[in-house]
């Protein structure tokens, strides 16, 4: 009876040792697959993050190429604007001139 009770002590133990290994190599792929998932995750998070860095750059970069043709408009109508005033102003200026020194 005594060496019956060993030899069941002796099987469980080695049952028991059988179960954990199983356990740790379980748990071991359980964490290899949790790290490759993350892995994973964060790449595609990265991906989608650098995707949509690019397309606000091309937004951004073209709403500023809209912004500077508006602006260079702007400016060039001004500047007609300007120079029209002026040359007027300078016929002005030249008969002014004119009728002083006939006037002379």
């Amino acid at each position: 009876m005594l060496a019956d009770s060993i030899k069941y002590i002796v099987v469980a133990e080695y049952e028991a040792n059988q179960v954990k290994l199983i356990v740790l190599n379980k748990s071991k792929e359980s964490i290899e697959k949790a790290k490759a998932d993350g892995e994973n995750t964060v790449a595609t998070t990265l991906a989608r993050a650098e995707s949509e860095i690019k397309q606000l750059r091309k937004t951004s970069d073209q709403k500023a190429m809209e912004s500077a043709a508006a602006l260079a408009s702007s400016t060039a109508n001004r500047l007609a604007t300007m120079r029209a005033r002026a040359e007027k102003r300078l016929d002005t200026v030249a008969q002014r001139i004119f009728e002083r020194i006939v006037s002379i």
